[in-house]
């Protein structure tokens, strides 16, 4: 009788995990691509050749968006990243070719891994390409501060009322008509904002036209699956603190196998451990087994 029933308590295991594993791969929502709508993204096209280093950017971020006014001074040589209070960045790095400047801020990624992460939805892919954060959502796990590949997403510690702080390529703005702030105020045209087909071929034409004054690479193209911030530059990547070790894979679909697991995980491992007990159970007379 013992074996008998822990022969039927692992066919029920074995059952469930079957059923939870098509489940999770019959799931939409599992299969959705984020970058796969039907209409292109919008993108911002960052040509570093251009920049000449005013932090314009900067300023017109922070007025844009109601965050304190950035710095008036930078330290020399010290790489700064995005902060809860400064969504946009600039940087100066020297390089084989002298002083380069390049902007930085969240990269809108086609298939973020910050909102895969969410239990929630708080950090959600627009339609249109930019990533932004619900506070009516979030529960303030931070996990999309964990899952981000860039390091962008940035918490309020020190607030009674802590927010999810991040660059929105200026949601509220495009929903009016209107261009992100940082492009608009960009005095040198080093930032350029259209859709993500026209900034690509954009790119690709400066590069064709002057194959010895940029690098024959658009940063943001393939990187981590993809994003809606495109860069060029005259330098490679690497030397001016781009991460060059992303590979082309979306982030969630690295985990993807692993969420895939987790029915297995919840429904075998509890039967599994009962039908041992059974089994190894001591007998009992009213068992019926001598």
């Amino acid at each position: 009788m013992r074996r008998r029933s822990a022969v039927k308590t692992l066919c029920l295991a074995a059952g469930s995990t079957l059923v939870g594993r098509n489940l999770a791969q019959a799931s939409p929502v599992s299969r959705k691509k984020a970058g796969s709508r039907g209409r292109d993204q919008m993108a911002i096209l960052v040509d570093t050749t251009k920049c000449m280093g005013c932090r314009f950017c900067e300023t017109a971020c922070a007025e844009a968006n109601d965050l304190p006014a950035p710095p008036s001074s930078v330290e020399p040589g010290v790489e700064r990243s995005t902060s809860e209070s400064q969504w946009t960045v600039l940087n100066r790095y020297e390089t084989e070719k002298g002083t380069v400047n390049v902007k930085r801020q969240c990269m809108h990624c086609l298939q973020p891994a910050c909102a895969s992460a969410c239990l929630t939805q708080a950090m959600h892919k627009t339609e249109d390409g930019p990533v932004i954060w619900r506070g009516e959502k979030c529960m303030g796990c931070r996990f999309c501060m964990l899952s981000c590949p860039f390091d962008v997403p940035k918490f309020e510690y020190d607030s009674a009322n802590p927010r999810i702080q991040k660059c929105r390529m200026c949601w509220d703005r495009l929903e009016e008509g209107q261009v992100p702030a940082c492009v608009e105020k960009c005095p040198a045209g080093c930032t350029t904002f259209g859709s993500r087909a026209d900034m690509l071929e954009l790119a690709y034409q400066k590069i064709y036209s002057e194959p010895d004054k940029y690098v024959h690479h658009v940063y943001g193209e393939r990187e981590a699956g993809g994003t809606n911030m495109l860069y060029l530059s005259s330098v490679p990547f690497d030397q001016i603190g781009f991460r060059t070790d992303l590979g082309e894979t979306p982030y969630p679909d690295l985990t993807k196998e692993f969420l895939y697991s987790v029915p297995f995980v919840l429904t075998l491992f509890p039967p599994l451990l009962l039908a041992v007990s059974r089994a190894t159970a001591p007998a009992h007379p009213e068992d019926g087994e001598i």
